[in-house]
């Protein structure tokens, strides 16, 4: 029987190292995504995001980058026992990424079509001869509003939300089956972000994709995403349906935390309120729940004792004060 999951992600766990020092970047992250969804990662700036992405297409540091633990599995293929070569087949073709900043995800010195024709030749080249992959470098390049006779430019001859539909062109080249996007409108002023996202939104409709979309902004997840995870500290600390976050009135101190800081147009409110202190470093994360020395409902357990999942249908809170909420149960 066919897995209605597309991706499934077992016990992760990433480290960093350098010299002594040991950067636990993922510890533990669980969760998975069905065919055609759209699943959110959010958190702070080195809550572990991006490392889980990276983890998926095993593109890790050589050096420094070292998977613990875990399992990766898409399409029922592990993607942690697979050889580089067979890697290099679904990296890319069925699973493509919009990397973070398009300013630097292009070669300045190549044009944008040869830039994308080397995605396709190099998973379709037995299939496509020259004519046809001038056709299909077109079509891409159409599919995100960009001119197809403007193909033989530079990336610096583009504007930055431009640059941007390159990238998407690159990493839908293949059609892939699953498009992960990291933070992909962080550099785009708010009108070119609502352009790009609504261009993502159709073109994963008109594909039948999977999106893994990472971001900070709780406003990019309500306009695009089925399912949040709420990371902090290479954990997920709140995971759920669009339902359980946007509807729904119970959530982790820390998602309080991120909604306290979203401006409020209908409300009367002079100043946000925003979440007090700093990520904890990563190498010497404090023991106990990761988050009570920022949390204003901190208890004396949290100090001592790390907290489960409790859940309650399709929503999950890894906290101590939902040991006592109406409707949760704990799991391991």
């Amino acid at each position: 029987m066919e897995s209605n999951n597309l991706l499934e992600i077992k016990d992760l766990k990433v480290v960093y190292t350098s010299g002594k020092s040991t950067v636990q970047a993922v510890n533990g992250i669980s969760l998975s995504l069905g065919r055609k969804e759209t699943l959110g990662l959010v958190g702070e700036t080195g809550a572990g995001k991006t490392t889980i992405a990276l983890s998926i297409l095993r593109l890790l540091p050589e050096r420094t980058g070292r998977i613990l633990n875990g399992s990766v599995t898409f399409d029922g293929v592990p993607v942690l026992e697979l050889g580089e070569t067979e890697m290099q087949a679904i990296r890319g073709g069925r699973v493509s990424m919009i990397f973070q900043d398009p300013m630097t995800a292009l070669n300045p010195f190549i044009p944008i079509g040869q830039q994308i024709e080397e995605a396709l030749f190099l998973h379709n080249g037995d299939k496509l001869d020259s004519k046809a992959l001038g056709e299909r470098i077109d079509e891409i390049l159409g599919l995100v509003g960009i001119p197809p006779e403007r193909k033989k430019e530079y990336p610096h001859q583009f504007s930055g939300g431009m640059k941007q539909r390159v990238v998407i062109a690159m990493a839908l080249a293949c059609s892939p089956e699953l498009l992960i996007a990291d933070e992909p409108t962080t550099a785009l002023d708010v009108t070119i972000q609502a352009q790009v996202l609504a261009m993502m939104e159709e073109l994963k409709q008109r594909l039948d994709m999977s999106m893994l979309m990472i971001t900070h902004d709780l406003g990019i997840v309500a306009k695009t995403c089925d399912k949040v995870a709420v990371i902090y500290s290479g954990e997920i600390v709140e995971y759920g349906t669009f339902e359980d976050f946007f509807v729904g009135e119970r959530h982790h101190p820390y998602t309080e935390g991120l909604f306290g800081s979203i401006p409020d147009i209908y409300g009367n409110v002079r100043r946000l309120r925003p979440i007090e202190g700093m990520l904890p470093d990563p190498t010497d994360l404090p023991a106990g729940c990761k988050f009570h020395p920022r949390c204003p409902r901190c208890m004396d357990i949290c100090k001592t004792d790390l907290p489960v999942a409790y859940v309650n249908g399709t929503h999950a809170v890894k906290c101590h004060v939902f040991a006592s909420e109406e409707g949760y149960h704990g799991e391991c």
